[in-house]
């Protein structure tokens, strides 16, 4: 749907769901066929709320990556990351993930065994930022960021949390390779917050509750994402006794085209391929401890369609 109002452009898009095993629902915005990438943004997704009775959990064996950063932020929950660098990294809300994949990692992630015995809930975003062409192939790393670390401020029934870039006189310590906002936004009911025209391509998604454009009519609900026009001054509002959090990206776009096929991203379908082959001939490196192997989603299709 798309709504121009006075130099606005509002292109709300909504997410596509799916189910997980262990009970939980993962809704992604991007890439979409309304917009495939807001900045660097090439991937956004939320997974939950869940509630975990004892013994489940989430857990996502170990995976490989290239040409992006995947950003880990929860809202309630715990998981460990672990790599192929031998990193082993709890995360916890108001954290912030950070892995850089570059020329290659792989990694998994699952809720901690304390966890899993007693019973858990989960809420979480995950987001994959392409990198420039001139980073592609960095050396892989993983950062971790505690809540203490990521700049909050709190005034006038709006928490601002600026998890990696820079807005509204704030700067995330969290290292980047482009210019960015990536932020979370939580409104006390009927509080307001402007959003800044700094970045050329901006994007809301509401996580909770609804939110309002101040001057518009109606209001975006849950796991809508509201694509905002570049320079336009925007202010959200959230309704009176209702509450919102809400998260924020936007970026430069890239002049160069993106790639992605399934969890690869590059400007060249040619190392994109190189990377297939490489994960199906285990090339890319184990992650200690890990045994588990994920197969490319056409080897599984292949498999199927050879079973009787």
């Amino acid at each position: 749907m798309t709504i121009r109002h006075a130099g606005v452009l509002d292109t709300v898009v909504l997410p596509v769901s799916s189910e997980h095993g262990s009970g939980f629902k993962v809704r992604r915005v991007l890439p979409s066929r309304h917009r495939r990438m807001v900045g660097p943004f090439i991937l956004f997704e939320q997974i939950g709320p869940a509630v975990f009775n004892t013994g489940q959990g989430f857990d996502t064996g170990p995976h490989p990556h290239i040409g992006l950063a995947a950003v880990t932020y929860l809202i309630d929950g715990e998981i460990v990351h672990r790599d192929s660098l031998g990193k082993v990294q709890a995360l916890r809300p108001g954290e912030v993930g950070w892995m850089t994949a570059g020329s290659g990692i792989v990694h998994s992630e699952r809720t901690p065994q304390e966890a899993r015995a007693s019973g858990s809930n989960f809420f979480g975003i995950q987001a994959w930022v392409a990198l420039p062409c001139k980073h592609e192939e960095v050396a892989a790393d993983f950062a971790h960021y505690n809540d203490l670390e990521i700049p909050r401020t709190c005034a006038r029934g709006v928490e601002f949390t600026l998890i990696a870039g820079t807005s509204d006189g704030l700067t995330s310590p969290v290292k980047t390779f482009s210019d960015m906002v990536f932020a979370e936004i939580v409104l006390t009911s009927g509080a307001r917050y402007q959003v800044k025209p700094g970045h050329h391509e901006r994007a809301v998604y509401v996580v909770a509750g609804e939110v309002e454009i101040v001057g518009r009519t109606g209001s975006f609900r849950e796991a809508e994402l509201i694509l905002l026009e570049s320079g336009a001054e925007i202010v959200l509002k959230a309704p009176a006794f209702h509450s919102a959090r809400l998260m924020l990206m936007g970026g430069e776009p890239f002049s160069e085209p993106r790639h992605a096929y399934w969890n690869f991203v590059s400007s060249s379908t040619e190392r994109i391929e190189q990377a297939k082959t490489d994960w199906r001939e285990r090339r890319f490196p184990g992650v200690p401890g890990e045994h588990d192997f994920v197969p490319l989603p056409e080897d599984l299709d292949q498999a199927a369609d050879r079973s009787p």
